[in-house]
């Protein structure tokens, strides 16, 4: 189960831009992730290969505040709003909720829930 401070420090790696290495470092071998109710995508290699194909696909990404984040046990959600520029210029927000299950000091599985609405460059 994490307690504050792990939460607290995965939270600090991706504000500041360290996404992959907040994966490395925070997400079980046989972890799992999964945007709203698409299929999941399992183990730490194809997180970490979805993950630098997202950020290849952008121009910039940044985590702009984690607006809040809960703890209930091994269960945790935290609140992310991201600017994301794509190659064009143009950006969005995202705001998403991404609600993780712990095994111990990391995550085992994540699902993140957005409209995908937002995510339409202006």
């Amino acid at each position: 189960m994490p307690n504050r401070e792990r939460v607290e420090s995965f939270i600090k790696l991706v504000v500041q831009g360290e996404y992959v290495e907040a994966i490395e470092k925070f997400y079980t071998e046989d972890a799992s992730m999964q945007e709203n109710q698409e299929p999941p995508r399992k183990g730490i290699r194809l997180l970490v290969a979805g993950e630098e194909k997202a950020l290849s696909s952008v121009k910039e990404i940044r985590t702009l505040a984690a607006k809040s984040f809960l703890i209930d046990g091994d269960r945790v959600a935290i609140n992310w709003l991201f600017q994301i520029t794509v190659p064009d210029g143009r950006s969005f927000q995202q705001d998403e909720i991404a609600y993780q299950v712990w095994r111990g000091d990391k995550i085992v599985e994540e699902q993140f829930y957005y409209d995908p609405g937002q995510r339409k460059p202006a």
